[in-house]
């Protein structure tokens, strides 16, 4: 058995030939039986698969978003779920572009942040209030709710907003560091959450505990964006730039200087890093994501109020970067997936089912143990599975290969090199007493 998984890790073409039946069963039981969410989770357990597959990464990434834009919709398109699906998808991508951004502060810079959904309400509050009627309370210029087309501006207005609100976090957080750090970020985050629910006086701006209803849904060429099914499409552009951004963040100078700030701070600064700048980019860019996002989910409920900001939120987030992984990208995009998926679609159908059989007398639940409890019952009991037993994530961190022999060949050649350049050099200006100009 062994030997024939061997040979299969090194065949590609019966790898394709094999996921591509996966892929095809999968989609099959979904579009023949639209109301099993086993098949929706098995058809969406295929972009795990994909990542662990033997093909370029160009090549995954193309077979994973023609899974993920084309084949998801279409199979789950033919039922009365078909939108209870896309916004689980929806909701996934969300949450993962906001752990993406939490991961850039908490597992490539190493700074704790126990208030990161402060900047999800600054992107959701900006699109509330301006595409509502609240703006009118107080703006005594401009016609609200301003249309629908302008959410695309308030996209990128939301992620400069968050990124200037994760600014002014950083300036003064700049001196502490661990227990310290996740204690001031902690009541950062609920000082934003109770400034939003008491802004109604003496100026009326958020409009209070009542929150802001009637919030104008986004359009694009004139066609108004309402369904769970069009945000999909929106949240996986969006994810798709993050994902860019992301990954390109991670190999650059930036990312390197994040890194060692994270592993060392002391020896980070003593080799040149500007540990101000360093942590001020950090916070700002991981606000940035999190504050579009704001965006798309105030515009996705059309409603949006104070409750959907608390710190439970923020621990949640925390939890899929380390549930997947603290620095690994990946991870955080499947931590995030599993998290999600588990809150919104796995745990309630097992709370559903436990509800159907204590009302027909099958089985005898204590109050105390209501299926309704049972929902974070279990999802307590996964994460402390998954901590004992996978604590560095569930795909950890992995540096960038380096060809080590190549790079001592050309250290050695650079080293020989050295003195013929130089003394050619001097050659060339032999007034200069041997220093050169």
């Amino acid at each position: 058995m062994r030997a024939w998984m061997d040979r299969l890790a090194d065949h590609s073409k019966a790898q394709l030939v094999l996921f591509t039946l996966y892929v095809m069963l999968t989609a099959g039981g979904l579009y023949f039986i639209p109301d099993s969410v086993t098949a929706f989770l098995l058809l969406l357990f295929s972009a795990l698969i994909l990542y662990y597959l033997k093909w370029g990464i160009r090549t995954k990434w193309l077979i994973g978003l023609v899974i993920m834009a084309v084949i998801v919709p279409f199979a789950a398109s033919h039922g009365p779920a078909y939108q209870s699906y896309m916004e689980v998808g929806t909701l996934v991508g969300i949450y993962v572009a906001m752990a993406l951004g939490l991961n850039i502060v908490v597992g490539f810079a190493g700074l704790l942040d126990l208030g990161f959904i402060a900047f999800f309400a600054v992107g959701a509050y900006v699109y509330g209030i301006f595409a509502s009627a609240q703006a009118s309370k107080f703006m005594p210029l401009g016609h609200y709710p301003l249309p629908g087309d302008t959410f695309w501006l308030f996209i990128i207005a939301g992620a400069l907003l968050a990124a200037l609100f994760g600014i002014l976090l950083g300036i003064p957080v700049l001196r502490v560091r661990g227990d310290y750090l996740a204690i001031v970020t902690l009541g950062f985050g609920e000082i934003i959450r109770i400034v939003l629910n008491n802004l109604d006086k003496p100026i009326n701006i958020t409009n209070g505990s009542l929150g802001i209803a009637s919030i104008t849904a986004p359009e694009i060429f004139g066609i108004r964006i309402g369904q769970s099914s069009q945000f999909y499409y929106i949240v996986l552009g969006i994810f798709l730039i993050v994902i860019y951004v992301v990954r390109k963040l991670e190999f650059s100078k930036l990312g390197r200087a994040w890194k060692a700030v994270r592993d060392n701070e002391i020896a980070a600064q003593a080799m040149g890093i500007p540990l101000v700048r360093t942590k001020l980019a950090a916070f700002a860019i991981g606000a940035s994501f999190s504050g579009m996002m704001g965006v798309v989910f105030s515009a996705k409920q059309m409603f949006v109020d104070a409750t959907s900001f608390t710190y439970l939120e923020s621990t949640l987030v925390l939890v899929m970067v380390i549930l997947g992984g603290m620095g690994s990208v990946p991870g955080v995009i499947l931590g995030a997936a599993i998290v999600t998926i588990l809150n919104t679609q796995v745990l309630t159908e097992i709370s559903n089912w436990l509800t159907q059989l204590s009302t027909n007398g099958v089985l005898s639940i204590p109050a105390a143990l209501s299926p309704s409890k049972m929902q974070r019952l279990i999802f307590g009991i996964l994460l402390i599975v998954f901590a004992l037993y996978r604590p560095q994530g569930l795909i950890p961190h992995k540096n960038r290969p380096v060809d080590v022999p190549a790079l001592r060949a050309k250290s050695a050649q650079k080293a020989a090199g050295a003195p013929a350049e130089r003394s050619a050099l001097v050659k060339e200006n032999p007034t200069s007493g041997g220093v050169d100009s």
